[in-house]
């Protein structure tokens, strides 16, 4: 099995510093002032957000200021995180973890619209030990939230040399995005109302498991073992 949690939202928060960073980065290389107000950012793709803002604003959006402005971003967020570290985990996620970790025949990994660099330092900066995670897909793996799925699952087969079936692939998420994701590859997901979407909307969503909260670790267990 493997157990792919996304990360803002669903294991820790940052009180916005990864929008914080992302505008100073902008700021630093096109003298502006971007508006987040104008683009979706709850669930989505770093790639997205980034290429939308281009849009918004006018500027450019080629593969070669996309890698200057990974850059440039994971620089001033870890800036920030070494000025003030607002990275905190949510209660239960480290519990859950551990005991994901823990049971047989389960791969742990994310699979998060974070670019790998700034994702695994909000990681540890909530306290998680990044490499725990070892079958992972980032933001900029693929060019939407559901081919991320696929890019978990083949980097599972490269890890272990054997297929992953999509009922045995369960993520964790807070937004509908997520559950999306899931759903479109067959695969099962357990939504948490921690993030922007309260417990009502992910069960529209067609969640298969809907928490408050992921402090129910044993609960949650015995779901994910038995489902």
């Amino acid at each position: 099995m493997l157990v792919l949690f996304d990360i803002d939202g669903t294991l820790l928060h940052t009180l916005s510093a990864g929008i914080h960073a992302m505008r100073a980065a902008l700021r630093d290389l096109h003298g502006i002032e971007a508006d987040f107000g104008k683009v979706e950012i709850h669930g989505r793709l770093d790639t997205l957000i980034w290429r939308e803002l281009g849009a918004v604003h006018g500027f450019p959006v080629d593969d070669a200021a996309h890698a200057v402005f990974k850059r440039s971003y994971s620089e001033h967020l870890e800036r920030r995180f070494a000025a003030e570290n607002t990275a905190k985990s949510f209660d239960g996620t480290h519990e859950l973890v551990q005991a994901v970790r823990a049971m047989p025949g389960v791969t742990c990994g994310l699979l998060t619209g974070n670019y790998e660099p700034t994702g695994r330092l909000k990681v540890r900066c909530a306290g998680f030990d990044p490499d725990h995670f070892v079958v992972n897909a980032w933001g900029d793996d693929g060019p939407d939230r559901p081919s991320l799925v696929p890019v978990a699952m083949r980097r599972y087969r490269e890890r272990h040399g054997r297929e992953v079936a999509p009922r045995d692939v369960l993520i964790i998420g807070d937004t509908p995005y997520d559950v999306h994701c899931a759903k479109a590859h067959g695969a099962r997901v357990l939504a948490v109302a921690t993030g922007h979407f309260d417990v009502d909307s992910l069960r529209a969503a067609g969640a298969d498991r809907v928490e408050r909260d992921l402090r129910a670790t044993p609960a949650i267990v015995e779901w994910i073992t038995g489902g």
